[in-house]
């Protein structure tokens, strides 16, 4: 973007920051800090009752609210212009999810990502490991809405009959182990080739940086994963999968110390999945490093047991359970275990919407971390979205730096302790309300009860 233009952008953005304030989020794309970086993204656009900038403001709003109809977005949206003196616009949705679909997906995207590199970029060396960049990896799943669209290009699991599942798809993601911010993302079916976590992983390889380390489960542990870090600069720390574990004889290799120890693995056959020219390029054999800690067997490229001991290494690898909490804030706390859209675009559209929303509530709590001399692991994601979403409900249009400051001295007010080895019963105390489960499609259930009633309780 030619300079000129880049600035009259951003005076448009600053203009419609100053008539409106489309909730907190509006503040947050609109401050300095990202001010840039938002106005190098935003299309070109006739004025309209909803600019691009507003509109993302109101879309993350409303994933982040309790209704999350488009109705509610809009209410929100007239009240805070009826507060604000300024003229009505219509009650009809139509406008805004005109919007919301000409918002292209590529600003939501990159923004979401630029945002998780100004968090860690502006991260302390000693928020690192021993200096050290750490990079979590792992994958979950969403449902999306049951729509014809959405089945067809996110199908529901094969062992479910037709019209009784949710359409499903795959997302992997890399986090900052320091700061907690999202670095990158990939989202694919969960059946069909490169549907699976490890070759959606390897399509987010680039953003890793030479001298960083990767952490993931022992799904990721494997030869020509370990091979593609090694020729990055990237080193990596991992449960050993099952397969292997089995196998593991500390008896053999190189004897570092008790339990751990050095092997040579040797290149496997080609998968399906990689290309020939690729499978050529990796080396016949390779060098890692095996011992057992806490219980597991772990594999690392890490190889030199004076400068990284062994218990190091196990302090590290559990601090790998922060990527499964990470992961649970952005399901759980801000509800995106379940896409509403009814289109396959729409509907990775409102995904990185939520990954670009949980990234602002991470430069949130940086920004008090930083303000009470803390790490960001130590303060509680679910209570700076409730400070968040209380500040917004209650004027969040102001731009005042006290006020900001002592929302931040909130934020960073409770603290959350290391709970390391802590184990919980996967199961329910409270019962829930005993509703059978639906075993044939929706339409014929109605049906059946429009003939013959309800079925009676089963006691």
């Amino acid at each position: 973007m030619h300079p000129n233009q880049r600035a009259a952008t951003q005076q448009r953005v600053l203009e419609e920051a100053a008539r409106i304030d489309t909730g907190g989020f509006f503040n947050l794309l609109t401050g300095p800090q990202l001010l840039d970086h938002v106005a190098a993204l935003v299309p070109a656009h006739r004025e309209r009752a909803f600019p691009p900038t507003e509109t993302l403001a109101m879309f993350m709003t409303q994933a982040l609210s309790a209704d999350g109809s488009c109705r509610q977005a809009l209410a929100d949206h007239a009240v805070q212009r009826a507060i604000a003196g300024l003229p009505r616009l219509s009650t009809s949705t139509s406008a805004f999810c005109q919007a919301r679909a000409r918002l292209p997906l590529s600003m939501i995207s990159t923004l979401a990502r630029q945002t998780g590199e100004l968090v860690t970029d502006g991260a302390p060396a000693w928020w690192h490991w021993h200096g050290r960049r750490v990079r979590l990896a792992d994958g979950a799943t969403l449902t999306l809405a049951d729509t014809a669209e959405n089945q067809a290009k996110y199908p529901q699991p094969t062992s479910q009959k037709p019209g009784l599942g949710f359409p499903i798809c795959r997302l992997v993601v890399l986090l900052c182990l320091a700061t907690g911010a999202l670095l990158d993302g990939a989202v694919g079916p969960c059946v069909g080739k490169g549907s699976d976590e490890q070759s959606l992983l390897r399509t987010l390889l680039d953003t890793l940086l030479r001298g960083e380390i990767l952490i993931a489960d022992a799904f990721y542990a494997t030869y020509f994963l370990l091979c593609e870090l090694g020729s990055r600069g990237v080193d990596g720390v991992f449960e050993q999968y099952g397969a292997r574990k089995r196998s593991t004889d500390f008896r053999l290799g190189q004897w570092l110390g008790v339990r751990d120890h050095l092997i040579v693995l040797s290149k496997p056959k080609r998968p399906d999945w990689m290309r020939q020219e690729d499978d050529d390029q990796a080396p016949d054999t390779l060098t890692v490093r095996e011992f057992q800690a806490g219980g597991k067997i772990m594999v690392t490229t890490l190889l030199c047991p004076k400068a990284v001991p062994k218990y190091t290494l196990k302090v590290l690898y559990r601090s790998r359970w922060n990527v499964e909490l990470d992961l649970r804030n952005i399901k759980t706390t801000l509800g995106m275990e379940h896409l509403r859209c009814r289109t396959p675009e729409m509907a990775i559209k409102e995904l990185w919407v939520y990954l670009l929303a949980y990234n602002l509530i991470r430069l949130l709590m940086a920004q008090a971390a930083l303000l009470a001399d803390q790490i960001p692991r130590q303060l509680s994601f679910k209570h700076t979205v409730q400070i968040w979403i209380s500040r917004q409900q209650r004027g969040g249009g102001t731009r005042d730096a006290v006020v900001i400051r002592a929302l931040l001295v909130l934020i960073a007010e409770p603290r959350v302790g290391l709970r390391r080895g802590r184990i919980e019963p996967r199961a329910l105390k409270r019962r829930l309300k005993s509703y059978p489960l639906l075993t044939k499609p929706r339409r014929l259930a109605q049906e059946e009860v429009r003939q013959n009633g309800h079925p009676k309780k089963q006691r």
